[in-house]
C-alpha cells in the first residue's frame, strides 16, 4: 500500500489537493506538523511521498515549501494540484462575531482574509497557526478562551459538528486557489504530456551586475517561458540568494534541455526538481525556430560542417 504524508492535521487543503491524487483515498495518510517534517519523512523513506503547498495566488510562494525543497538530500516534484480555497469562521457555540478577540489560523489564510477580518471583526488579533485546520482544532482543547475564533476550511466545520460557523466565504478574493506539489524521492520522470512545467532552483553564483541577466537570457534565446521566479536567501551571509523558478516545458523538450545545459554552465550548483504535468493542462505556445525539430536540424547541420570538415 502506497504511504503518503502531507502538511495536516486531517481537513486541511493540502489534505484536499492530496485526496485529488488517484489512488491516494486508498493509501496510508500521514499528516506531518510541518512541511519540512513531511518531505522528511520523503527523505527518510517512511513515506512514498509528501504532498505540500508551494503558492498561493494571492501570497505567492509558500517560502517553507521553497526553501524546503531547495536544500537537503534531493527530492522530485512529480505532480501539482490546484485546488480553490474559501474560508470560514468558527468558534465555540454561543460565540457571535461581536465576540471574536483573538483569530487563530495560518499566515496565508489571514491574509486572504483580512480584509473581512478589518471589517466584522475589527478589535480581533490574529494568532498564528501551523494550518487552518490545527487553529480551528484548538478551539476544542480546554485552553480555549472565550473570544477565541479561528479561520479555516468549511471541510473542518463539516467533520467537527462542535464547531459552530460564525461566517461563510470570508475570503477577500473569491478566485483564490492554492498550488500544491507531490514530491518524491528523485526516479523517472513523469513522462512528457506536451503540458509540462519543469521546476529549478538556481544559485546566483556571483552578485554583480548582469548575474541575473545572464540567468534569464539562457530561457529568453530558447524561447522558453517562465511562469514564476522568486528570489530566497541561501542563509549562508546577507545578500546571498538563489532563484526558484518555473519555466513552461519539459525536460525532455529540446528548448528547455538546452537551457537547463547553459544554465549548469553559469551556475553548477543548479538543482533540478523535477518535470511533471500542468494541473491546468494548457500547453505553451512554442515558435518555430525553437520547436524540438528546430533543434534537431540545427543539430544535424552541425555535424554535417564539422563531418566535411574532418574536425572530431
Amino acid at each position: 500500500m502506497a504511504v503518503y504524508t502531507f502538511l495536516g492535521p486531517e481537513g486541511t487543503f493540502t489534505e484536499a489537493a492530496l485526496l485529488k491524487v488517484p489512488g491516494a483515498r486508498e493509501a496510508q495518510r500521514i499528516p506531518a506538523t510541518n512541511v519540512n517534517a513531511a518531505l522528511d519523512a520523503v527523505r527518510a523513506g517512511e513515506a512514498d511521498a509528501a504532498m505540500v503547498p508551494i503558492e498561493n495566488s494571492v501570497e505567492g510562494g509558500v517560502t517553507a515549501t521553497l526553501d524546503a525543497i531547495s536544500t537537503g538530500p534531493e527530492l522530485r516534484i512529480v505532480r501539482e494540484e490546484v485546488v480553490p480555497i474559501t474560508f470560514v469562521l468558527v468558534a465555540r457555540p454561543g460565540t457571535r462575531v461581536a465576540d471574536v478577540r483573538r483569530i487563530s489560523t495560518h499566515g496565508h489564510a489571514w491574509a486572504q482574509c483580512r480584509g473581512w477580518a478589518a471589517a466584522h471583526a475589527p478589535d480581533a488579533v490574529h494568532l498564528a497557526a501551523s494550518s487552518t485546520a490545527a487553529g480551528a482544532l484548538a478551539l476544542l482543547e480546554d485552553a480555549a478562551k472565550p473570544g477565541d475564533a479561528a479561520i479555516c476550511a468549511p471541510i473542518v466545520a463539516e467533520e467537527h459538528p462542535e464547531l459552530e460557523v460564525l461566517a461563510s466565504d470570508i475570503g477577500d478574493n473569491p478566485g483564490a486557489v492554492t498550488r500544491f506539489i507531490l514530491v518524491s524521492r528523485p526516479a523517472e520522470l513523469p513522462a512528457r504530456t506536451g503540458a509540462d512545467k519543469t521546476t529549478v532552483a538556481v544559485p546566483l553564483p556571483e552578485d554583480r551586475p548582469g548575474a541575473l541577466m545572464e540567468i534569464l537570457e539562457q530561457f529568453a534565446a530558447r524561447g522558453v517561458n517562465l511562469s514564476r521566479i522568486e528570489s530566497r536567501p541561501t542563509g549562508q551571509y546577507l545578500g546571498h540568494y538563489f532563484f526558484s523558478i518555473d519555466v513552461d516545458g519539459h525536460a525532455h523538450d529540446a528548448r528547455v534541455a538546452d537551457a537547463l545545459g547553459g544554465l549548469h554552465r553559469i551556475s553548477p550548483q543548479i538543482r533540478f526538481l523535477g518535470s511533471y504535468p500542468r494541473a491546468d493542462g494548457a500547453r505553451p505556445v512554442v515558435k518555430s525556430h525553437v520547436t524540438d525539430d528546430a533543434f534537431a536540424a540545427a543539430r544535424g547541420w552541425v555535424d554535417a560542417i564539422l563531418g566535411g570538415t574532418g574536425v572530431g
